[in-house]
């Protein structure tokens, strides 16, 4: 059983994502704060939201104490006007707090000894396998138990106060908060729920800016201060805080006359919603509320343009499923048991599997990425996204085929969402000479991106068709697929193979934006896994004679790769003249020779060159690449990992014969690199030496110097670290049989006593293999979703 990682309030970057795939989300702090409202269709790196948290006020017979539901600021007053007001830094606090998470759970644990309760925070946001509908709705659910552990009663308010969104168009220099004219908020309850519904009549409907927003709560005591003062200054705090503090019940605020020009109300229209309860002595009560959000509309296209306003837009696919935010809340507590459970068993089912804890670690964080502002689906259900996310817009456009190549966490958990985007990549981006722009456009109805194309993506993405295929055993999917599929392979002569000798010798554009030429490991590794991908698929669909041909293509040029790039320890770039290219690797020892094989592995392909060839490559990456900082050298590149830490950089030169200009990104370190590299790691029997990447790169991401739930590479939430789901089927040994229905499954650890989470297109659930005492083996496969 794994225990979730804990972080402390003082542990600054630690910052939980909540929300739903494709619609952002709002990341939970150490300290119970909320913060990155990243909710309106790209990122949002320090957006805080006005007036946007929790508060308790608790009444006893010796007093009342009231304090934000946050632990005390880590003070940063090296900014030039202070905290604004609508931070409530300066409100009462917790001394302390705990974050827990087990995905897609959170927890916060407050610690004061001075207050008279004991209080503590669930939330989550629904995360069901094989459920991308449900994993996808723009709400979020806040629970806080209160247990009473004195001797007299208490009664407890807790209140959520949020900004209504409708328009929203930033801050300006004085930190206030910009949102159109005509925001509104009403008091609703219906169908069994109260709450505020925040909209507004300032901007169309059809807008890029019209968004609304809700606080909901099934709970039966509640008061509500619909519409905070805005006579101007800070008078609707102080009407808030009045009312919360001395009373604890919320009334709507009667609006004075503003006298004072010099701070006329601002646009912002900020609404809360209480909730009370008597808490009798060494009992608990829950108060719970969801967060909601509606915005609706995005950019048709990849943003920034000129003027995104004058751009078309394309609804959310959530926006297609609910009518507005009120909706989405509504339907969250609507099937909250049904949700909460089927998230909570995931979670639990992943927790509680025997892998080491880093692995586990690793692919249960780095989900985020999936449900971050780097993807989302459009409202044909579509799934497309960026390769990361910059603070305040996408990175790098296009799901672009060579980093996805990389990921593994969608394709085993929700399938349906991979399959959108082959479907957009074979029938829409490839053309008719089988050439696929890696970085999708025409999915947006927009002309074909203007670029070479992507070996190392074309290659791995006719893999990743029949990944599909084998996770879900969709033949319908394959045969509509398959004519430009066969395209795709032949464009491999076209371009990078022109003398039909099975090496690639052409310029070959690639994951590190730069160009290989001649025989590489690489797109050749990657050649044979789509080569033998071919040969599976093609008898799929009943071509045996072409599925032949493929196989002696492959076999001829597993040979001719082997006696060309094999150098007695690893997989190079033969060839004198490193020099002749800039940018080149030469001699060196790639840590993505083996990316082919890695994928191979995981789509159940077998290994596609000499095995013993292979364990060495694998253990050289490992031996030669992975460096502590003193190792490491200079790098004259992207820094990721400090001096005192340590990591798996791109590129190594042991034998000597370093490029001039080596290519561009060889001296850094890629926390999906590191995964790929220790999932074939695992494949080879390595298991030591994987598990050592593994733990390193979960024990940089820390809290203090980086976030648990947020890999960095190109951006925030880097799609290539969603490579680590692979480390699981890596180490259980599972395999789907889509015909069959039945998952396999072979132990590379804990063979006596191994439990261990499974998922494919069809089902998931628990792998078990028990030793009983006369030494034989019982293997269970345990059904849940």
């Amino acid at each position: 059983m794994t225990k979730p990682r804990s972080y402390s309030n003082d542990a600054v970057f630690a910052a939980f994502p909540l929300g739903g795939i494709g619609t952002g989300t709002i990341s939970l702090g150490a300290r119970g704060d909320l913060r990155d409202f990243e909710i309106f269709n790209h990122p949002g790196k320090g957006c805080k939201l006005p007036f946007s948290f929790f508060a308790i006020r608790c009444e006893r017979e010796n007093g009342v104490d009231a304090r934000v539901l946050e632990a005390k600021i880590n003070p940063d007053f090296n900014q030039g006007r202070g905290y604004h007001p609508n931070r409530v830094a300066g409100l009462p606090h917790f001394a302390g707090s705990r974050l827990e998470a087990a995905y897609p759970l959170a927890s916060v644990f407050f610690e004061d000894s001075s207050f008279p309760l004991e209080v503590s925070l669930r939330a989550f946001n629904p995360f069901i396998p094989l459920n991308a509908d449900d994993s996808g709705i723009p709400a979020i659910l806040f629970r806080y138990t209160v247990r009473n552990p004195g001797g007299t009663s208490a009664g407890v308010t807790v209140a959520a106060t949020m900004p209504n969104i409708n328009g929203f168009k930033g801050f300006d220099c004085f930190d206030n908060y910009n949102v159109e004219k005509g925001c509104f908020n009403v008091l609703r309850k219906e169908g069994g729920f109260s709450g505020i519904f925040m909209d507004g009549g300032g901007v169309p409907k059809t807008s890029l800016r019209y968004a609304n927003n809700a606080i909901l709560t099934a709970e039966r005591d509640v008061s509500a201060k619909v519409e905070w003062r805005k006579t101007g200054w800070w008078d609707g705090f102080y009407d808030f805080w009045g009312d919360f503090r001395n009373s604890g019940r919320l009334r709507d605020s009667i609006e004075g006359r503003q006298d004072n020009r010099i701070a006329p109300a601002a646009g912002a229209v900020i609404g809360s919603l209480a909730v009370h309860k008597d808490i009798a002595p060494g009992t608990e009560e829950t108060f719970e509320f969801v967060l909601s959000w509606y915005v609706p509309n995005r950019v048709k296209g990849w943003p920034p343009y000129g003027d995104d306003e004058k751009e078309p837009v394309i609804k959310n696919y959530y926006a297609v499923s609910f009518a507005d935010s009120w909706a989405a809340g509504a339907y969250l507590l609507s099937e909250l048991n049904r949700l909460e459970d089927g998230s909570g068993l995931f979670s639990a089912s992943v927790y509680s599997s025997t892998l080491p804890e880093p692995v586990i670690d690793a692919a249960m964080s780095n989900i985020s990425a999936l449900r971050s502002t780097t993807c989302f689906r459009i409202e044909d259900g579509t799934f497309v996204a960026w390769e990361g996310s910059h603070e305040q817009a996408g990175s790098c456009k296009g799901t672009c085929t060579h980093v996805w190549d990389y990921a593994q966490t969608a394709a085993f958990l929700f399938p349906e969402l991979e399959k959108t985007a082959r479907e957009n990549e074979f029938l829409r981006e490839t053309g008719e000479t089988g050439k696929m722009d890696f970085r999708t456009d025409r999915v947006f109805g927009r002309s074909e991106w203007d670029m070479l194309a992507a070996a190392d993506g074309q290659l791995g993405t006719i893999v990743r068709a029949y990944r599909e295929w084998s996770l879900t055993g969709d033949n319908g999917f394959l045969k509509k697929l398959w004519p430009k599929i066969k395209l795709a392979l032949d464009y491999v002569r076209i371009e990078w193979d022109k003398d039909g000798d099975e090496l690639l010798e052409g310029r070959q554009h690639n994951t590190y934006d730069i160009e290989f030429y001649g025989v590489n490991p690489l797109t050749g590794i990657l050649y044979l896994a789509a080569l033998a991908a071919m040969e599976k698929m093609a008898r799929v669909m009943g071509e045996e004679e072409l599925a032949v041909q493929y196989q002696k293509r492959r076999e001829l040029s597993a040979k001719r790769l082997d006696e060309a790039a094999w150098n007695g320890e690893y997989y190079i770039q033969p060839g004198d003249d490193t020099d002749g290219h800039p940018y080149q690797f030469g001699k060196g020892c790639l840590s993505d020779q083996i990316l082919g094989q890695t994928l191979a592995y995981l789509t159940g392909l077998g290994p596609m060159l000499p095995r013993d060839h292979l364990k060495s490559a694998a253990l050289s990456v490992f031996k030669y690449n992975f460096k502590n900082g003193s190792q490491r050298g200079p790098c004259l590149q992207r820094l990721y990992v400090a001096d005192d830490e340590s990591g798996l950089v791109l590129c190594s030169w042991p034998r000597g014969g370093k490029p001039k200009l080596p290519f561009v990104y060889a001296d850094e370190v890629w926390t999906g690199v590191e995964y790929q590299a220790a999932t074939d790691l695992i494949y080879e029997g390595l298991i030591d030496e994987a598990l050592t990447i593994v733990k390193t790169v979960r024990a940089r991401q820390d809290g203090y110097r980086r976030n648990p739930w947020d890999e960095v590479e190109c951006g925030f939430h880097y799609a290539r670290s969603l490579a680590s789901w692979g480390l699981i089927p890596a180490l259980s040994g599972a395999r789907y049989d889509p015909a069959a229905n039945t998952e396999t499954f072979d132990p590379k650890i804990c063979q006596d006593d191994f439990h261990c989470f499974f998922s494919n297109g069809k089902n998931w659930g628990m792998l078990h293999q028990v030793r009983g005492p006369d030494g034989s083996l019982t293997r269970k496969t345990e059904i849940l979703g």
